[in-house]
């Protein structure tokens, strides 16, 4: 299969938007609920990224806040950066209490907005046989019209699919599990960073991936290599990050490009607006 390209949204605190975030095209963004209902400038940035043509996806909170914003405020966040879509609660590790928030979430914000936007469900699972019965309930759900798979964080010797992204991809194309009417999402950068992204690519179905590892890593004065190896120290989330030395700029823009290289990615920096 011809590798294609994923496209990378890259996360950063919202006073560097215009630094590292903005997307000449304009393609795909992730974004914090909670930031759009909170900080004005963050909301008006992504609602111009919008305004461009950009598809906005409105994250749900959980990982940041450790629990996902209810489905009104999501649909109040959608609103108003003109969002395509909404990553639907989540539950760590569990398939069935994801279900069950996503289920209730997802009537909620079609009894408030019709289908004004397209739903996306997250993958959790305790164990594999978890995992297969949670993707085929997403995926034959009618409410999700899209699947979002979370970063594999930890080591996993034995290649398992809810702990292993990139066997998971493969397991669901090499048995044709792969629905053509399904949008496909990685969440977040894992274990081994950009690499992944370069065997992830090969599969033409994945449509984005977010994360803040570029401009964390970078802000610490750490290179990304395009050969890897990927080595992340332990590092503070992106809102405990602090302001950013000047001179680390363009330390950051080059792990962007590292990462957006290994996704396939040709989206660069929208220059003229920083």
């Amino acid at each position: 299969m011809t590798a294609t390209g994923i496209d990378f949204s890259v996360i950063a605190p919202p006073a560097y938007l215009e630094n590292f975030v903005a997307q000449e095209p304009a393609r795909v963004h992730h974004v914090a609920a909670q930031r759009v209902l909170s900080d004005e400038i963050y909301r008006a940035f992504f609602a111009r990224e919008a305004e461009r043509g950009a598809e906005v996806i409105v994250d749900n909170g959980l990982f940041d806040l450790g629990y996902a914003l209810p489905a009104t405020s999501l649909v109040v966040a959608a609103l108003a950066v003109s969002a395509r879509e909404i990553i639907l609660p989540d539950v760590m590790r569990d398939g069935a209490a994801t279900l069950r928030a996503s289920k209730q979430a997802a009537r909620e914000i079609r009894e408030l907005s019709g289908d004004a936007f397209r739903l996306c469900a997250v993958l959790h699972a305790a164990d594999d046989q978890e995992w297969l019965r949670t993707y085929d309930a997403i995926v034959t759900s009618g409410w999700a019209g899209a699947v979002a798979l979370p970063a594999s964080r930890r080591p996993d010797i034995g290649g398992q699919l809810c702990r292993t992204r990139w066997a998971a991809t493969a397991y669901l194309e090499d048995r044709g599990m792969v629905d053509d009417l399904i949008v496909y999402r990685l969440l977040g950068l894992g274990r081994t960073g950009h690499l992944e992204l370069i065997e992830q690519r090969e599969h033409e179905w994945i449509s984005s991936v977010d994360g803040a590892a570029p401009v964390i890593l970078g802000a610490m004065g750490i290179a990304l290599s395009h050969e890897g190896p990927y080595e992340k120290p332990s590092t503070p989330r992106i809102e405990e990050l602090g302001p950013i030395a000047e001179d680390r700029f363009d330390l950051i823009r080059k792990n962007i490009s590292v990462v957006r290289a290994a996704a396939g990615s040709t989206v660069t920096i929208a220059e003229e607006r920083r």
